[in-house]
């Protein structure tokens, strides 16, 4: 039995987003006067996504409790398509998204942190948000893939799912840089166009890498535990 249960655990992770969401938009940065504001930053973008996917998550708890034992086949159907829902926010955004953000940000943050986090904001935003915004996010994801089965789509529609996403958040940068002249995040700036084009392929890859990395976990952990289970029945005579 688990020390804590997992819909605690959600509604617990659910609330530290919330405060960590709150406390950053509460931050008066330049930077979120200007065009794109907070959205073109992927950590808000990471921390909206994992918000909504647990609030989801909650959700369909609270659904699953209350249409427990219950005969209705519509209160049943609507649950299915939550649980769709959930497994496939987790299996397209929430994990490889929320991975790529905590790797790649520590990852830059090690080699030269001006390229991705100039000692600039060590004024606004204080230590523990910046985990809050790029370290727990692993932790809690991990945490959720441990406590409940997700299943994932076909291996083509997830792929082309979050190419949709990482593409479609590249031209979101070029967008801001067209009409401000100015990249999201510095190192862009030292890099040329050709460099650039590389970078984003990539990152794009790297971010695919991550949904299929996640798939094997999924699988890994799920059939283990089912192994575990099935060797602890008695045998049968």
């Amino acid at each position: 039995m688990a020390l804590i249960p997992s819909q605690v655990l959600r509604v617990a992770i659910l609330l530290s987003y919330f405060s960590i969401l709150c406390n950053y938009k509460a931050i008066d940065m330049p930077a979120h006067q200007t065009y794109g504001g907070s959205w073109k930053f992927l950590t808000f973008i990471d921390l909206v996504i994992q918000a909504v996917f647990f609030g989801v998550c909650v959700l369909t708890d609270l659904s699953s409790l209350l249409t427990k034992g219950s005969e209705s086949q519509e209160q049943e159907r609507q649950l299915r398509k939550l649980i769709g829902l959930r497994d496939w926010m987790m299996a397209v955004l929430a994990f490889p998204v929320g991975v790529f953000v905590v790797t790649m940000f520590w990852a830059l943050y090690l080699y030269d942190r001006d390229l991705v986090y100039p000692r600039l904001l060590d004024n606004f935003i204080p230590q523990w948000l910046n985990h809050g915004m790029h370290t727990t996010v692993l932790p809690f994801i991990l945490i959720e893939m441990r406590t409940t089965h997700h299943q994932y789509p076909s291996r083509l529609c997830g792929l082309l799912a979050v190419c949709t996403f990482a593409v479609g958040y590249v031209l979101w940068m070029c967008w801001v840089h067209h009409v401000t002249g100015v990249w999201v995040y510095p190192l862009l700036e030292h890099i040329g166009p050709a460099a650039r084009v590389v970078f984003f392929s990539s990152l794009t890859a790297l971010i695919n890498v991550y949904y299929v990395l996640g798939e094997i976990l999924n699988s890994y952990i799920w059939d283990s535990s089912k192994c575990v289970q099935d060797s602890d029945k008695p045998k049968a005579d």
